[in-house]
């Protein structure tokens, strides 16, 4: 081992499992370490401090072991400055290139931090006349200012919730079970999305087509008419149903109301994708009033935000859908600035894929009936990630009951 880095870290590193995983992967990369300090809290709410010596065999391994920890908040005790290399091609970062994490991220530069504007996950780092903010390899640039290596890079951790009180709400935790008390979660999402409008804040939903099959439209409907959808992330599976539920009362072919199959069924979603075609987009159905119900409708008519990117499966699709996947990723990176909340209900590639977008730093709860769903979410790094295993179409009306008074049930 002829590399080697001193390492600090600071937090709740016992009870959370981080410092086993710190050591695990110094080990897993072929490295080796020494504890030269550990200070452990002694009450619930106290952090831990550990100082580790890691070593590598050469300063290439080392910088990609270095690179690794952050993920768990592992800083160098003296980071140095960064490095900068111009990037020789577009869409291909230097060899070396800092891979990013979604933790909050400062830069030294001349001696001061610079925080990193919107930290993402499997990105790289762009200086741009003294700002730094993260690109994807996809749009970086020739010619561009790109982070390499380790030095000058620190990351923090979020500040973990230990909260005991009926109203807390432990954002810090990837716990899924099916047996958590469902009304209890309802108050507590229903305050922190209150809470997050009272400051200004933007609440993002990502949803599946189950919150049309399953009859939960209408909560999903009310809820944004109340004002708690700011952002939709959906997909061609979400808008169809939803619109042939407006047209023809059907979902997949299934009334809603009898839940039978209809004849002709089959067709309406289709035929639903047909006419908004024919009027030109969703908004221009809406404004002829061929669509006139629906979470889309509603969407449209409260001025909110949505952004359809869509699959290989698609019919259609729908013309608001993007079918190009990169150019449907930076449409949803537009409207990330400003969510200070975010809900995934029902849906598996979006709410990982909007995951792998999202700054740990906001608050997320994913909501499915599969505890797989969450699991593979927070597996995909959104250790931020809440995962509540229930009905969809129960949560939906639930919540809707909590944030907008006077809802009820109906059909």
């Amino acid at each position: 081992m002829s590399a080697s880095e001193v390492l600090e870290t600071r937090g709740h590193l016992m009870d959370t499992g981080v410092l086993v995983g710190v050591l695990d992967d110094v080990l897993a990369y072929g490295g080796d370490y020494r504890i030269d300090r550990l200070d452990v809290g002694r009450a619930h709410d106290d952090e831990s401090y550990a100082r580790i010596v890691v070593s590598a065999a050469d300063d290439d391994a080392l910088a990609r072991l270095l690179m690794r920890l952050q993920v768990h908040g592992v800083n160098q005790v003296d980071p140095g400055e960064v490095v900068l290399r111009a990037a020789e091609r577009d869409g291909v970062f230097p060899e070396d290139f800092y891979s990013t994490t979604n933790l909050e991220t400062v830069v030294r530069m001349g001696g001061t931090w610079v925080p990193v504007e919107q930290p993402e996950m499997d990105c790289g780092l762009v200086v741009t006349d003294g700002r730094v903010r993260t690109v994807p390899v996809s749009d970086v640039r020739a010619g561009d200012s790109v982070v390499c290596g380790a030095s000058g890079v620190k990351v923090v951790l979020p500040l973990r919730e230990h909260s005991t009180s009926e109203g807390g709400f432990e954002f810090m935790s990837s716990s899924v079970s099916s047996e958590k008390p469902q009304s209890l979660l309802l108050r507590q999402i229903a305050a922190q999305m209150r809470e997050v409008k009272q400051e200004g804040g933007k609440v993002l939903w990502v949803a599946g087509p189950a919150v049309v099959h399953t009859g939960a439209a209408p909560a999903m409907v009310a809820l944004v008419e109340a004002g708690f959808v700011d952002v939709l992330f959906a997909g061609n599976a979400l808008a169809t149903p939803d619109i042939e539920a407006a047209l023809y009362g059907t979902s997949l072919g299934v009334d809603l109301v009898g839940g039978r199959w209809v004849e002709h069924g089959h067709e309406h979603h289709i035929r639903a994708i047909n006419t908004i075609r024919r009027a030109g987009s969703i908004a221009d159905a809406v404004s002829q009033g061929v669509l006139t119900g629906g979470v889309m409708h509603a969407m449209v008519t409260q001025g909110k935000r949505f952004v359809l990117v869509g699959s290989v499966r698609d019919d259609g699709p729908l013309p608001d859908v993007h079918t190009d996947v990169i150019v449907g990723q930076r449409a949803m990176r537009a409207e990330l600035p400003g969510v200070g909340f975010a809900i995934m209900v029902a849906t598996m590639l979006h709410s990982i894929a909007t995951g792998n977008l999202l700054p740990a730093s906001v608050p997320l709860v994913c909501v499915d009936i599969n505890p797989a769903t969450v699991t593979k979410l927070a597996d995909r790094g959104s250790s931020q990630a809440v995962g509540i295993v229930t009905d969809i179409g129960l949560f939906l009306e639930g919540l809707a009951r909590e944030l907008v008074p006077g809802f009820v049930v109906t059909g």
